[in-house]
C-alpha cells in the first residue's frame, strides 16, 4: 500500500471527523459557546489536527456550510444554455436551492450562524464573504442571459438578490425564525415556479 495515500486517507478521515464534531458542537451550544477544544475533543483529535486543517472557528464554521450546500447538489449546476427556454433553466437553479433550504442541518446551523451575526456585526459580514461564492450560480446564470440579450437587467447581482428574496420568504425566513415546518416537495414547486414566473414577468 503506498504510505501516501494511506496518510491521504487518514487526513481525510480526520477533517470529516472534525466537521461531523463541529456540527454537533455548533447545533448544540451555538457558535460562540463552542470551541476548537470541544471541538477536537469530541472528534477525539488534537486542537492541533483541528488548526491544522481550518486556520479559525469561522472558516470551520464557513466549511461546514459549504459541505451542507455541496451535499444538497445532484451535480454540477448547468450553465446558461441558449437554446432552452429560460424558464425551465431557471427552475431549475431554484428547485436546487430549495433542496439546500429543505435540509435540517442547514437550517439548524443558519439559525447559529443569523444568532452569532447578531451579537457580531463584523462576524456576520465576514460570514456572508466567505459564503458569497455559493450565491454565484444564479447571478452567473443571468449576467450569461443579459449578455445574450434574453434578460433585461443591467445589474444581475441585484436581480438575484430579488429572486433569492422570494424563495426566501417561504423557504428559508418562516423556517428559521419562526419554527414553521419545512416545505413539501409540492409546495417546493409551486414557490420555484411562482417566483420564476413572476421574475421572468419583469426580466425576461
Amino acid at each position: 500500500m503506498d504510505s501516501t495515500a494511506a496518510h491521504q486517507r487518514l487526513t481525510d478521515r480526520k477533517r470529516v471527523a472534525i466537521i461531523d464534531a463541529a456540527i454537533e458542537e455548533f447545533r448544540a451550544a451555538g457558535f460562540d459557546a463552542t470551541s476548537m477544544d470541544r471541538i477536537a475533543a469530541r472528534a477525539s483529535v488534537s486542537k492541533r489536527t483541528v488548526y491544522n486543517h481550518f486556520p479559525s472557528k469561522e472558516a470551520l464554521f464557513a466549511a461546514i456550510l459549504h459541505q451542507l450546500w455541496d451535499a444538497s447538489q445532484t451535480g454540477n449546476a448547468r450553465g446558461y444554455r441558449a437554446d432552452e427556454p429560460l424558464r425551465a433553466q431557471l427552475l431549475d437553479l431554484l428547485m436546487r436551492k430549495l433542496r439546500l433550504m429543505n435540509d435540517e442541518a442547514f437550517l439548524s446551523l443558519a439559525r447559529v450562524a443569523i444568532a452569532a451575526g447578531i451579537h457580531s456585526p463584523e462576524r456576520a459580514r465576514d460570514m456572508v464573504a466567505r459564503l458569497g461564492e455559493r450565491e454565484e450560480d444564479l447571478t452567473v446564470w443571468m449576467r450569461a442571459a443579459a449578455a445574450d440579450g434574453r434578460l433585461k437587467t443591467s445589474d444581475p447581482v441585484f436581480a438575484a438578490h430579488q429572486l433569492q428574496g422570494l424563495v426566501k420568504a417561504f423557504a428559508f425566513w418562516p423556517q428559521v425564525t419562526m419554527g414553521q415546518p419545512r416545505l413539501t416537495k409540492s409546495e417546493q414547486k409551486k414557490v420555484a415556479e411562482s417566483a420564476a414566473d413572476m421574475f421572468l414577468a419583469r426580466y425576461a
